[in-house]
């Protein structure tokens, strides 16, 4: 029998989680959820864990893209061009503008809080 498995949780770190709470809050419309010692945002039915930084923790930059390991995550929205422009005059940085990859399929990618690569999306449902 296959082992089932669904989504639980994006875990990132940051050296300042309210900032990035903020930003996925006000860019892309999560919702933060605040815990004792901790700040969450649910965004697009997944849950995100920001944790801080504790103290003198030694941790590594982010990397230069493109590197091994996870490379983004990716969000569908409707009329991604809309979106685009949204975002863009709210002066979210642009690593890829809005193009078709295939017949369906718009895509953009995105900078997000600390260097996430973020990918927007939209598939129109004639094609999938």
């Amino acid at each position: 029998m296959p082992i089932a498995v669904t989504w639980d949780h994006v875990h990132l770190r940051s050296p300042d989680p309210e900032a990035t709470a903020a930003w996925l809050q006000d860019i892309l419309g999560g919702e933060v959820v605040r815990a004792p010692g901790r700040i969450d945002v649910n965004l697009g039915g997944a849950r995100i864990f920001i944790a801080p930084l504790e103290g003198d923790s030694a941790v590594n930059p982010p990397p230069a893209h493109p590197h091994q390991g996870l490379d983004h995550f990716g969000l569908t929205v409707k009329d991604i061009d809309a979106v685009a422009a949204e975002i863009k005059a709210k002066g979210v940085t642009f690593t890829r503008e809005p193009t078709t990859i295939r017949p369906g399929v718009r895509i953009c990618f995105i900078r997000g809080p600390e260097g996430i690569s973020i990918e927007l999306l939209e598939r129109d449902k004639k094609y999938a």
